[in-house]
């Protein structure tokens, strides 16, 4: 189990990831866990290595009793990182692990390349506030504030659909370990970062919730974008766990964010590695190949266009990109298309399942006959007949 031990205490981590690409952690909200960012690192890692953990009190991690302080939970994470060889990485917290990144980025700002203070606050409200916490913990267990907590965690609509995040993070709570638990109050207790925002000198983005009741933009997200020099600033229609009540708007922001700009260069290189990379090398190489002086400028347009411009964007992963395809093709009956881009998407991130789904739903919003040519040119690939795909 990838568990590593400092100051006594032993933390749990999750590193997932291709080597070679940039690293960004991500440090969960208090009472709550690593998976709290499940979303995210489904959205986000074909593009980072991505570092998740559950800081000490939560989780999987160790609960030693009494009180934490920030800076014991800022070195966590420094210690963490050192003990994986990671230099320099990006840093998203969220609430409490929004405080810890604004330690880090106030005393160790050489390790970060970007900050992400999401749903958090230089100061979290009276320290009576937090005192009464810990004392209800104490003496009731996380259930006598669960309900209470829950309220503040998600918008009273997002609540009433039952919504399966909700659901675990509810479990997830109750499950938390009280002195874990009161440990971190007391962190939100004493932090105070209100003075020393400004010499944050790394680029910030603050991200809060139109909805959020615990740290809202009045009094808190606007001090942290008022404060950090160019910090970035935006609102989600969300609660306090903003990145899973609007989790693929909060997944955008942080692409947006923390992805290079696109080139201000000619898309058209990008582009030809994309649609080497869809449709395969060799049906590239056979396009190119049958290219003349007549169709090698409408070659070079929809290299550039489509697959330089629209292809590349980080949004939409390309098997959601297939599928619209596929559906698409088939309602404008687009058949050589629909076919070409149904042998790639097979041989790539597609299966059968997938196919059946998007076709089905051709039939009903485009028209059963279109259903039915898509599911016989699918049967025909399914059963490695040849194709008449014709150069793209």
């Amino acid at each position: 189990m990838p568990f590593v031990t400092m100051d006594g205490t032993r933390l749990f981590y999750r590193l997932e990831g291709n080597d070679g690409l940039p690293v960004l952690v991500l440090s969960h909200s208090i009472g709550a866990d690593h998976q709290m960012w499940a979303p995210q690192a489904s959205d986000l890692l074909p593009y980072f290595k991505i570092l998740r953990f559950d800081t000490r009190g939560h989780g999987a991690s160790d609960a030693p009793a009494g009180e934490y302080s920030i800076e014991r939970l800022g070195r966590d994470v420094l210690a963490l990182t050192d003990h994986l060889g990671i230099v320099k990485f990006a840093f998203c917290g969220l609430s409490l692990g929004g405080a810890i990144g604004q330690w880090i980025a106030v005393h160790a700002s050489d390790r970060l390349s970007h900050l992400v203070l999401a749903n958090t606050s230089p100061r979290f409200g009276p320290p009576a506030n937090w005192q009464e916490r810990i004392q209800a913990v104490r003496q009731g267990g996380m259930a006598a504030i669960v309900d209470t907590v829950m309220q503040r965690f998600f918008s009273p609509q997002w609540l009433a659909r039952k919504n399966p995040y909700a659901c675990g993070i509810h479990s997830v709570f109750l499950g938390t370990n009280p002195d874990g638990y009161a440990g971190c109050c007391a962190v939100l207790r004493d932090a105070d970062h209100s003075q020393v925002l400004r010499k944050i000198k790394l680029p910030t983005l603050v991200i809060t919730g139109e909805l959020d009741i615990s740290t809202p933009w009045s009094g808190h997200g606007e001090i942290l974008a008022r404060e950090i020099s160019g910090a970035r600033a935006i609102q989600l229609r969300a609660a306090h766990l903003s990145n899973l009540e609007r989790p693929r708007s909060f997944s955008a922001a942080l692409l947006e964010f923390l992805l290079p700009p696109p080139p201000t260069s000619d898309p058209l290189e990008a582009g030809t590695q994309v649609r080497r990379a869809v449709l395969g090398d060799e049906h590239v190489a056979r396009a190119i190949a049958a290219s003349n002086d007549f169709t090698r400028e409408f070659q070079t347009l929809i290299t550039r266009f489509a697959w330089g411009t629209i292809w590349t964007r980080p949004y939409l992963d390309w098997r959601t990109r297939r599928l619209l395809v596929l559906a698409t093709m088939a309602s404008l009956g687009r058949w050589e298309e629909f076919r070409m881009h149904l042998r790639a998407g097979l041989a790539k991130e597609l299966e059968a399942c997938d196919l059946k789904e998007v076709l089905l739903q051709t039939a009903i919003y485009a028209g059963v006959p279109a259903a039915n040519t898509a599911f016989q040119i699918a049967r025909e690939e399914f059963e490695g007949q040849p194709s008449h795909a014709e150069n793209h």
